[in-house]
């Protein structure tokens, strides 16, 4: 069914676990996690990827309908309940709010259920947990392209959409896809860890937007903003259950390593906890085939370089570039 983005959907239980507790969670032994049959890949944000192996690993990790136990679920929609009574949402705009509906096209499914799903998810998360910033920018972080070149609107718009919103707003809604292909493709990170030392040196970092290869900087104090919201972002990408049998998912990788990067340097300004999990490999209510098993036993460096040369082909298909520079003070 075609969504309206006007309209707020209601979070999947994970998701709202996730906002009552302003962290990344794993719920092992709540729920039973099955296949979905006969899932389209083209249905969704990863429509775009290609090879046998890729399209087949993606789909294994997304291709998922997650069952709760009844309690638990309950007790998360108390949780929930709870966390909006006492963090009521901010309005949008009406005029946003109509340009969402007649300009963009946000009728692709994502990793768990529909696009206009993930968006609200970063949106609500943000609101409560990093207060000092604006929440909407979770709402368009993506407005602007994807990871997988799907894009929800022209770049011949972006007028009409900063009109709409805040200049401090934009410059994070303008740089959020750039910023998530500089992460998966790695040296950023690197370059950062490498720095640790000197993290408020950063006096601006140029870089490329997706849309249209136009060049874009921001101030260190931006970028740092910056890495908060994707790891926000990031939250609602980790699996359901089971997390160590799935350490080797490459969202699952820059999810834990800008956790603690951030972490490392002091930038950790949005409440996002995460707690390494010490289960074993062995699935619990979750059945797997052995396809599926295979890709879990990926080393991890392996996963990361896949990615990083698959974002790289991404980019290159339209003509967008990942390079960047840092400039220290």
């Amino acid at each position: 069914m075609k969504q309206s983005a006007a309209e707020r959907p209601d979070p999947t239980p994970q998701r709202k676990a996730a906002i009552a507790r302003g962290a990344a969670l794993e719920h092992t032994g709540k729920v039973q996690v099955e296949s979905i049959p006969n899932f389209n890949l083209d249905r969704t944000i990863f429509k775009t990827l290609e090879g046998k192996v890729a399209r087949f690993a993606v789909t294994t990790r997304v291709a998922k309908e997650v069952h709760w136990d009844a309690a638990a679920a309950q007790a998360v929609q108390a949780e929930y309940g709870a966390a909006r009574s006492a963090h009521p949402l901010p309005e949008v705009s009406a005029e946003l709010l109509q340009f969402l509906v007649r300009e963009c096209d946000f009728d692709v499914e994502h990793a768990d259920g529909s696009f206009l799903d993930h968006l609200y998810f970063c949106f609500e998360y943000s609101a409560q947990h990093y207060p000092g910033r604006s929440p909407l920018v979770m709402l368009l972080h993506s407005i602007l392209g994807t990871g997988t070149n799907t894009f929800a609107m022209g770049a011949d718009k972006i007028p009409a959409l900063r009109k709409l919103i805040a200049p401090s707003e934009w410059v994070q809604i303008e740089a959020f896809p750039s910023v998530l292909r500089l992460l998966y493709a790695g040296s950023l990170r690197r370059e950062l860890r490498q720095n640790l030392h000197r993290a408020d040196a950063i006096a601006s970092i140029t870089f490329h937007r997706v849309i249209d290869n136009e060049p874009i900087t921001m101030s260190g104090e931006a970028l740092w903003v910056a890495l908060n919201y994707q790891l926000i972002h990031l939250v609602d990408f980790l699996p359901v259950a089971n997390w160590s049998a799935y350490q080797n998912d490459p969202l699952f990788i820059l999810f834990r390593d800008l956790h603690d990067l951030l972490g490392q340097a002091g930038k950790r300004e949005a409440s996002v906890d995460y707690t390494a999990s010490p289960r074993s490999r062995r699935l619990e209510g979750e059945l797997q085939g052995m396809g599926a098993w295979l890709t879990t036993l990926i080393p991890a460096s392996v996963s990361e370089r896949m990615t990083a040369k698959s974002v790289t082909r991404f980019s290159e298909r339209i003509g967008h570039s990942l390079d960047y520079r840092i400039a220290w003070a």
